[in-house]
């Protein structure tokens, strides 16, 4: 067994050696053969190559060979073209040489002509200067007579002219604003007579005339006592409740009650004539009384504001706006009652409004609210204007009723025809005779007011305010102011008088020119 294995060994080898080399020869068999396989198919590729490269060069020259020539033929045609613009220009500049040739001809005959046209006015302006200088000499000759025979100056002969016509323009300013206003005035005055007469006709309002004090009468002076009560408990209560001064003074049978505030010297009139009634005169009383007073007032408020806008004719105002209403009915303005002013105003603004062809009820509406404000403003400050828009905003009136009570004092413009109604109405219920007082230094202050604004004018002589400070007459100088200037002057102080002074209705101004002429029999 030993001896086998080295052949068997020998055997595989040299099997192995042979597969080795048999495998070598046929891989390079392989390799040769594919190799020329290849060769030839790169043979037949590279052919083809040429064969493309040759047509594709073929093609290319071609192309180039018409591209060559449609360049020519574009060449060619663009040649024409700008050899045809190159034509037509140098066509159109030979016109136009020629065209400037004509028009350098013609400018050169029209310098020629504007030449002698200049010589021709440089002897005129010789001739014209000339003659100036005689007219100059003779305007000097001239000046010098008028001078001797006028004896003025230039200066004073200006002046005199310009006085002339000063004068002239004076009458002719006078004239025709006095023909205006005469023509105006007529006309306004026939349908104001006419709308206002109307309204006055159909309103009839009582007059009630209230201060700031109540008197409280009592059926003895012993009652006095007892009201003041042991060391003046009992008057401390009551003023300490109401807001009232009790004046207690030596006037036989009566006790008087001072407040700015209307209503709060309701309450203490009424609380006190009810505690004078039952006789039992005592700090619990007197509260229990106050309180029971002050409820009754207020349900009176209330009634007054309910019927004011009934007898208005209007609806759907707030509540609150009702109760201001009803405290108008112990607010008195220059001694009139105001709720009676505003009915009053309501009912001519709806009268008016109903002829003119607006909304009376709106106008009606207005008319009871514009002095809305003044059943506050003692506890509110601010004018009763602004208090009235104010709350009017607040309770959701309307932009014509808000506008109406801010304008019917002139504060802002009227911008509505409402608006100028509620104002007139306010005026007419103000105005008439009996309606409003004022006190006596008020009043004289303000008649002394219109006479300084009239004797501050030049030419005025005397001035007097009659008929309650409704009128104010003038005398003027004649010499000073003439026909023409007195409607100038009269203009002038009614302007002044409305700018500067507050007054109830209107003022007529009369001025008054009188010439005289005085002689003595001898």
């Amino acid at each position: 067994m030993p001896s086998v294995l080295p052949y068997v060994l020998t055997g595989v080898a040299t099997f192995l050696i042979t597969a080795i080399v048999a495998g070598f020869i046929a891989f390079r068999f392989g390799v040769k053969y594919r190799k020329k396989i290849a060769e030839a198919e790169i043979g037949s590729a590279e052919e083809e190559a040429r064969r493309i490269l040759n047509d594709a060069l073929k093609a290319a020259e071609t192309k180039k060979k018409e591209a060559v020539i449609e360049g020519r033929d574009e060449i060619h045609r663009l040649r024409q073209d700008a050899d045809r613009d190159i034509r037509e220009r140098r066509n159109e500049v030979q016109r136009m040489e020629r065209s400037l040739q004509q028009k350098e001809g013609r400018l050169d005959h029209k310098t020629e002509q504007l030449e002698k046209k200049e010589e021709t006015l440089n002897e005129k302006l010789r001739e014209v200067d000339e003659k100036l200088e005689e007219a100059e000499e003779v305007k000097r000759s001239q000046i010098a007579m008028l001078e001797k025979i006028s004896q003025f100056s230039v200066d004073q002969a200006k002046n005199y002219l310009l006085d002339t016509l000063r004068g002239d323009l004076e009458h002719e300013n006078a004239t025709i604003i006095r023909d205006y206003e005469a023509r105006l005035k007529d006309e306004a005055d026939r349908k104001a007579r006419e709308l206002i007469s109307l309204a006055v006709q159909r309103v009839a309002a009582d007059h009630v005339s209230e201060a700031t004090v109540s008197v409280v009468t009592i059926p003895n002076d012993d009652m006095k006592g007892r009201i003041i009560g042991r060391e003046g408990r009992n008057v401390r209560t009551l003023e300490t409740l109401t807001g009232v001064d009790l004046i207690i003074d030596d006037t036989p049978e009566a006790i008087t009650l001072s407040s700015f505030d209307p209503v709060r010297r309701e309450v203490a009139r009424l609380a006190l004539e009810r505690l004078i009634l039952d006789g039992r005169i005592h700090p619990a009383r007197i509260e229990e009384t106050v309180e029971k007073a002050r409820k009754d007032v207020e349900m009176t408020i209330k009634q007054e504001g309910e019927a004011a806008i009934i007898e208005a004719g209007i609806h759907n105002i707030h509540p609150e706006l009702v109760r201001l209403i009803g405290r108008l009915k112990y607010r008195t303005s220059y001694g009139q009652n105001v709720y009676n002013h505003s009915l009053e105003v309501a009912h001519l603004a709806g009268i008016m409004a109903s002829e003119l062809g607006v909304d009376p009820v709106t106008a009606r509406r207005a008319g009871l609210l514009h002095d809305i404000g003044k059943a506050l403003d003692h506890e509110i400050e601010g004018s009763h204007v602004e208090i009235g828009v104010e709350y009017a905003k607040k309770y959701k009136e309307s932009p014509e009723v808000i506008h109406a009570i801010h304008a019917h004092h002139g504060d802002i413009e009227c911008k509505t025809v409402i608006a100028c109604l509620v104002q007139a109405a306010d005026a007419i219920s103000a105005a008439r005779p009996g309606a409003r007082r004022e006190n006596l230094e008020n009043y004289i202050k303000r008649l002394e007011k219109l006479e300084s604004i009239a004797n501050s004018f030049d030419g005025v002589e005397k001035s007097y305010a009659i008929q309650a400070g409704r009128e104010l007459r003038i005398m003027v100088k004649p010499d000073t102011i003439d026909d023409d200037k007195m409607v100038l002057v009269a203009r002038a102080i009614v302007k002044r008088i409305e700018d500067e002074m507050e007054y109830p209705g209107q003022i007529k101004v009369h001025v008054i020119r009188e010439s005289r002429a005085i002689e003595f029999a001898k």
